[in-house]
């Protein structure tokens, strides 16, 4: 190790974790310094910390003089990527945080719930929802405010009764709960006191989870929500590029304001989303856009409903030929093209057992499928409720186009909102806000998007490889899921055993959900609390 001498571990103090060891973290304050340290290093033969001190140590301003002249002399984009941020965006429209989670790659998010928080509470005696200034300065506006204050009123109305169904429906009594005396699941009426109230309040969070799940499709896209983004520069230049190029004043306001809290964070990271650059790139996009509208004619929205559509695909032989080529080629020494043509060669059954012997291995769903899976990929063409779609929007690892939404394919009613007697009030708020958006639409299709409820069925596409679609499916059908994505994974893995059989064997965690589908969750959790 390099030894270093009193003043400079002096020097290094505050900047590096420690000054004797070979594996260390960078903490030096500034983002800009701790990237362009790592961009430094990798250029030179000096150690990191020894960089720091002849090149750094002293003056403040070299980061973002080395990153002005890296990204705005060069180009050299993948070095934007080592400044990250997090940051908290708040009141925005569910329109709004979709553009936003658009932009999947080096980016996270942690979105407010639908399932854990009600979203009726007032602000400054308001319901919470965006009011656009293009809409406000319309003759809509008292149309635009009614009907979705009327979404907020009766998805506080039915909260009660909802509430009391889904307790009614499953009731604790007849519920097996962990015991911590035995650690066997046992009824209800034989746990000891502390077990007895610690299954009730499992039970009580699981059904008000599942109350919230049966009235979220009252909620309008105009109601406002929080997210939190964790991300690297190079996805948040991109972002805030994006958004000030938006057709929606909303959206344009989120972009500056990003662009304005991060200058001080990870300024020189993000510098090129404003100025001729950043111009450049939405002229671009505005351009492309344009043409495709153009080319794509009118529009026909096609039977109303939810579907679920296989799209694209490729045909068993080809997909698994390519699938097990490339299980074999990371354990061959072989080129890829003497691989395939041994695995070609192959029978139906080797093949086919092959990926039944990878899959046999998998013990849980966190047991990702190799790699190799990607060779074999999927697009479906899906209708769902924009509840489910915001769910499936989360989704790194696929490819999803989307369309504007709207009311023409018509919108689901769960069958718990039937079953508890209040289906006449969610109808009248569906019928309310089709007649609103009808006539919002013809006038400004973008803004119309504001008052469609969550219930209202959306169109759009997912491509995705067969190792993300284990993934999806797996995750998407456990019974804690949501009814209405459940549904949607579970028709997306019918597809996938229909034309690739051998194939879909992967696919081994695959659930289906129980009615208080939140209930196993919550009774893990008081007996996880009760174990400590």
């Amino acid at each position: 190790m390099e030894k270093f001498t009193r003043d400079e571990r002096r020097a290094l103090a505050g900047h590096f974790s420690n000054h004797d060891r070979p594996v260390f973290v960078i903490t030096t304050p500034s983002q800009a310094d701790r990237g362009a340290l790592m961009s430094r290093y990798s250029r030179t033969s000096k150690s990191m910390r020894r960089v720091f001190l002849d090149e750094f140590a002293g003056d403040a301003s070299r980061g973002a003089k080395f990153y002005g002249r890296v990204l705005g002399e060069y180009g050299d984009d993948s070095v934007a990527e080592l400044g990250e941020a997090q940051v908290a965006v708040e009141g925005i429209s569910n329109i709004a945080v979709k553009k936003i989670q658009d932009r999947r790659i080096g980016l996270s998010f942690l979105e407010k719930s639908t399932r854990y928080v009600r979203w009726d509470q007032k602000e400054g005696g308001k319901y919470r929802f965006y009011r656009d200034p293009l809409i406000a300065g319309s003759g809509l506006a008292s149309e635009y405010e009614d009907v979705c204050n009327a979404d907020f009123e009766t998805y506080s109305e039915l909260f009660g009764p909802v509430l009391e169904y889904v307790t009614r429906s499953s009731p604790v009594e007849q519920m097996s709960f962990r015991s911590s005396d035995t650690g066997r699941d046992e009824k209800f009426g034989r746990l000891s006191e502390a077990d007895a109230r610690a299954a009730e309040a499992a039970h009580k969070r699981a059904s008000t989870a599942r109350a919230l799940d049966l009235l979220r499709g009252l909620l309008p896209a105009s109601a406002l929500t929080n997210v939190g983004i964790t991300g690297n520069g190079r996805a948040f230049e991109y972002l805030i590029t994006v958004l000030l190029g938006s057709p929606l004043e909303e959206e344009r306001r989120v972009g500056a304001q990003l662009r304005s809290e991060m200058d001080g964070v990870i300024g020189p990271f993000i510098k090129r989303s404003d100025g001729p650059h950043g111009d450049a790139a939405r002229e671009y996009m505005s351009g492309a856009s344009e043409l495709c509208r153009k080319r794509a004619g009118g529009s026909k929205p096609g039977r109303r409903g939810e579907s679920v559509r296989l799209a694209d695909w490729r045909p068993e032989k080809e997909a698994l030929d390519s699938v097990v080529s490339a299980l074999l080629y990371e354990h061959s020494g072989s080129p890829y093209r003497e691989i395939k043509k041994r695995a070609s060669a192959m029978t139906q059954r080797q093949k086919a057992g092959l990926v039944s012997g990878v899959a046999s291995l998998r013990g849980s769903r966190r047991h990702r499928p190799p790699r190799a899976f990607e060779a074999a990929s999927y697009a479906f063409d899906l209708v769902t409720n924009f509840g489910a779609f915001r769910d499936l929007h989360r989704h790194r690892l696929l490819t999803l186009h989307r369309q504007l939404l709207g009311t023409d394919l018509g919108y689901y009613v769960p069958p718990g909102i039937r079953e508890a007697g209040v289906e006449r009030g969610f109808r009248e708020c569906m019928r309310d806000t089709a007649s609103v958006h009808k006539r919002l639409e013809k006038r400004m299709p973008e803004q119309a998007q504001y008052v469609v409820n969550f219930a209202f069925n959306y169109r759009y596409m997912i491509r995705m490889n067969l190792r993300e679609a284990v993934h999806l499916i797996e995750l998407r059908t456990t019974q804690q899921g949501h009814e209405d994505y459940r549904r949607a994974a579970a028709l997306m893995h019918g597809h996938i055993r229909r034309v690739n059989p051998s194939l879909a064997k992967i696919v081994r965690f695959a659930g289906s959900g129980a009615r208080l589908g939140r209930l196993e969750s919550e009774k893990g959790a008081e007996y996880r609390k009760r174990r400590r």
